[in-house]
């Protein structure tokens, strides 16, 4: 006869901050946090951190486990509270039983944050123990009361990011910038609290923008600064191209700020994403002492804009965006004059020799299908034409200083044209006036006496303006001094020499607009401006 088995069911012993209560002190931490200087001192850092040293250590079933403090950090985020993840590192070590804290709000204003630590804690054995709202975690019905105040917490936190956008929007239309001097370069805070050009730092920036404007490419001008042993703002000696960009564009450096450039999408991740429209931006103009004239500036974005908007001229580039090429002038300016397609540098290689041409690239990619009667040129016989055209273009002296001398003429002697008119122009305004009160008087239709301060303005302007007319008209005349200056700049005209021996892409770049490819034997510069030479070439 068979007999069931004796079994004998031993209770399961969970250890929980409860039960061990039973045996030995409980190892107690406090969490406090403070993320902005409005907090009232009560709720302060320091305040909480002596409450609680306090409260843990008046406790005898309760041993310190230690302090976790974050001062001046958002709580929407666990990610950057390092006391926080100590404290939770701690807990998973077993090293600490039971959490203490003033509020939800304190230990989290992200609800998902908040109920995921709790349940990682409560899976541990350890509980929270939240103050103000009196709950603790490892009771049945605490999780519910947690998310309840965790979304009221979440939304008190986006309550104040909205307050923090508005304040930064307020100040924003009352032009107040801020700078951030430590990624900037080229200036420092005074000791006014405004922005200080530092010296030798803008003479840096006024390098970057004078190379790009020469040509120079963003790589190109990232191994010269290195070379130079240049820093950057932050002191390192490694330069980097989107860095280089962020100089070019900045208008900071014409004096100007362009303010909410970027804005938090969200208060929770706090994500920070650029401004394509989504809200305003506010632009203060001349707000601060320039490092780069306007002008340049305007022809630095200028040619950003060119360079960046290049269309492909090859069928076998994959996008369709062109490249910038830096190092060959001619790369940008040299196109066939017969079916308009650009020139591309190549290298011919016979018997062991090199040697360097310019072809069409129509010609080079479809044979003579597109473009059959284009030419090859040699490098060397192309440069000495361009050569030849710059010296004859700046042979042409005498039309040169013909047309300056009366565009020069023509401006002193305009000097203040515009007002002399306005001037004038009031005056008869004045004097039709005075016709009309003389009228009313006479049709009876008012008193004499009640318009004695009507004729008494309109002569004091009178006076005024007819002083003002004969200074201007006097500064008009084409007096001696006006002569001086337009022998001096007519003497310094004829006396300039200009004579290029070598090829010089810098200045090519900057006085020539395209080069066309007439035939093996003739090519047509067209400089900026409209002038045009034809060239032979060999």
């Amino acid at each position: 006869m068979s007999t069931a088995p004796n079994v004998m069911i031993i209770p399961a012993k969970v250890q929980t901050a409860e039960s061990r209560r039973k045996y030995h002190q409980l190892r107690v931490a406090a969490y406090c946090r403070v993320s902005t200087a409005q907090e009232e001192q009560q709720n302060s850092y320091q305040v909480q951190i002596a409450y609680y040293t306090d409260l843990i250590n008046r406790k005898k079933e309760w041993t310190l486990a230690g302090i976790f403090a974050d001062e001046g950090i958002s709580g929407t985020q666990t990610k950057k509270r390092t006391e926080f993840n100590h404290m939770i590192r701690m807990c998973r070590n077993k090293k600490i039983d039971l959490v203490i804290t003033k509020s939800i709000s304190r230990f989290a204003r992200n609800t998902v944050d908040c109920l995921e630590y709790v349940r990682q804690l409560k899976d541990l054995g350890i509980g929270v123990i939240f103050e103000k709202e009196n709950i603790n975690t490892l009771t049945m019905t605490s999780e519910f009361m947690i998310a309840l105040y965790g979304s009221f917490a979440q939304a008190e936190s986006e309550s104040i990011s909205k307050n923090v956008s508005w304040g930064k929007e307020k100040a924003y239309r009352e032009g107040k910038v801020q700078f951030q001097y430590k990624y900037l370069l080229g200036y420092k805070k005074g000791e006014d609290g405004k922005p200080e050009i530092v010296p030798e730092e803008a003479e840096t920036v006024r390098l970057i923008y004078t190379l790009f404007l020469d040509g120079y490419s963003m790589s190109r001008i990232k191994k010269l600064l290195e070379n130079k042993g240049i820093l950057t703002s932050q002191g390192n000696k490694v330069w980097n191209e989107s860095l280089i960009r962020s100089i070019l564009k900045n208008e900071k450096y014409a004096g100007d700020a362009l303010l909410q450039k970027t804005f938090t999408s969200d208060c929770i991740t706090h994500k920070i994403v650029k401004n394509h429209g989504e809200r305003p931006m506010y632009l203060v103009t001349d707000h601060h002492e320039p490092i780069i004239d306007r002008d340049t500036y305007n022809r630095v974005q200028q040619e950003l804009a060119r360079r960046s908007s290049k269309r492909k001229v090859s069928d076998k580039t994959i996008t369709e965006q062109g490249k910038y090429s830096s190092k060959y002038a001619l790369t940008e300016l040299l196109i066939c004059g017969k079916c308009g397609t650009p020139y591309r540098r190549t290298t011919w290689v016979s018997r062991g020799k090199k040697l360097i041409v310019w072809r069409c690239i129509s010609r080079l990619e479809h044979g003579r299908r597109y473009c059959p009667d284009s030419p090859t040129i040699k490098e060397e016989n192309l440069h000495r034409g361009i050569i030849r055209a710059i010296n004859n273009y700046y042979s042409c002296r005498d039309d040169i200083k013909r047309i300056l001398k009366a565009n020069i003429s023509s401006v002193l002697e305009c000097q203040g044209q515009k007002e002399i008119l306005a001037t004038e122009k009031r005056l008869k305004e004045i004097d039709q006036a005075r016709t009309d009160l003389v009228g009313l008087i006479a049709s009876g239709g008012c008193d004499e006496d009640t318009l004695d301060g009507d004729f008494a303005k309109l002569y004091a302007e009178e006076q005024d303006l007819n002083e003002r007319l004969k200074m201007l008209k006097l500064q008009n005349q084409t007096s001696d001094e006006t002569q001086q200056k337009l022998d001096k700049v007519t003497k310094m005209i004829e006396h300039e020499k200009f004579e290029l021996e070598t090829f010089d892409n810098v200045l090519v770049r900057k006085l020539i607009e395209c080069i066309k490819i007439l035939s093996k034997n003739e090519i047509l510069v067209i400089f900026k401006g409209g002038y045009e030479v034809r060239s032979e070439i060999e």
